[in-house]
């Protein structure tokens, strides 16, 4: 193993990688507050809504894969300024935009792509760069951790701030306060360039996508990604609609979207720290059926604040831990030279799952009058990525020492 003379300090990376994935995830964890207020505003369909968070989705996906390139080449600096800039501009797009297509290129493009450059692909692959390797899932579990903590802090403060001041201004505020990303994105920047002395590039980039699309574990990672976006944001965009119609007020769904997001920390703290002790492919599995039967439960108890409170806590448990143990197995297979652009792949899938979920909603909603579609789908999807993350192979990819003919 090389020697890594010039890195970043652990503890360095962790408090600034935490505040800006708390800031970016929590952010978009509260879009979902907007929906009512905009549509009804507007006289939108909320398709029209829903299919701006599914570009968002999409958007932040595609873009994900380019911002992996360049934070693997470059670092990850300039990726998190362009996105902190980008981020501004499309929630003030969002607030004063009248037609749909204006609405959807700012909420849907804009802040999809903002939000490429300024989470956890780029986050993380500083994470698998700079800090050893027996810390690494843990490492990954605290960054992932702190962008729950965001989730719980900042919905109810987006909740109190369209309440206050009117959901325009809410987003105009919103706005402002994400452009504290770009000053602590100095706090990722790595001396030396990632594809120099600490992560040595044998691999060509077109290399490194052909090993990984040809090997089946990186396949199955990938469509378990898939699932994990369709859930996570389907529940994350209509459920407090889901609860308003069901005649809940709606400070219960800003409060189950809180518990969710506290409840988020400790799963992700928790999938990070056993995923250095045990199987990482076992997690995994565990917390895909554990999203099922929870849903299942959620579905067949009895509707009330309680009931969803209890529910929020456990889906907040099993909500982004995935994300640990999905990233630190990457980074095992494959090595970190090419990690956040092979990890932008794999979160491309779960934001396709994510389109797909969001944008269903909507549609079947207005379709049939309920979300009830969606939630079977939601279970039967679990089911289908435990059962497929089983069979993963952890271990490091052997590779020949000239990849020549491979």
């Amino acid at each position: 193993m090389q020697s890594h003379p010039h890195k970043i300090s652990m503890t360095q990376i962790l408090i600034c990688g935490a505040l800006i994935a708390s800031m970016s995830m929590g952010i978009r964890h509260g879009f979902g507050l907007w929906l009512q207020p905009i549509t009804q505003t507007q006289n939108w369909s909320r398709e029209t809504f829903s299919f701006a968070m599914a570009l968002q989705n999409l958007s932040w996906g595609f873009f994900g894969i380019f911002a992996g390139m360049v934070a693997d080449r470059f670092g990850a600096l300039r990726v998190m300024i362009v996105g902190a800039l980008l981020y501004a501009a499309g929630l003030f797009g969002m607030a004063w935009s009248t037609h749909p297509a204006a609405f959807i290129l700012s909420t849907g493009v804009l802040i999809g792509a903002a939000q490429a450059g300024t989470t956890y692909a780029v986050i993380f692959g500083v994470i698998g760069r700079q800090i050893d390797p027996a810390k690494r899932s843990w490492a990954m579990g605290v960054a992932g951790a702190a962008g729950s903590f965001g989730q719980f802090l900042l919905v109810p403060v987006e909740n109190l701030l369209i309440a206050g001041l009117g959901w325009q201004l809410a987003l105009v505020v919103l706005g402002v306060a994400v452009m504290v990303i770009a000053p602590l994105a100095f706090g990722l920047r790595e001396p030396t360039s990632p594809g120099g002395k600490h992560a040595p590039r044998e691999q060509s980039i077109v290399q490194a996508l052909r090993e990984a699309f040809r090997y089946p574990s990186f396949l199955l990672l990938t469509a378990g990604f898939f699932v994990c976006g369709f859930q996570v944001v389907f529940i994350g965009v209509h459920m407090p609609s889901y609860l308003k119609d069901k005649g809940l007020s709606p400070e219960v769904a800003g409060y189950a979207l809180a518990l969710i997001g506290l409840f988020n920390v400790v799963g992700t703290y928790l999938a990070g720290s056993l995923g250095q002790k045990l199987a990482r492919r076992k997690i995994l599995a565990f917390i895909y059926l554990g999203r099922s039967v929870a849903i299942a439960l959620f579905l067949w108890a009895p509707l009330s604040p309680m009931t969803v409170y209890a529910f929020s806590c456990v889906m907040g448990m099993l909500w982004l831990s995935t994300v640990p143990p999905t990233n630190a197995t990457l980074a095992q297979i494959f090595g970190v030279a090419h990690f956040s652009m092979l990890s932008g792949f794999v979160f491309f899938s779960h934001q396709i799952g994510s389109f797909m979920g969001v944008w269903l909603g909507g549609l079947l909603y207005d379709r049939t009058g309920s979300y009830d579609l969606v939630w079977y789908l939601s279970i039967a999807l679990g089911v289908f990525a435990a059962v497929i993350n089983l069979p993963v192979r952890e271990a490091p990819i052997h590779r020949a020492v000239a990849p020549q003919g491979a």
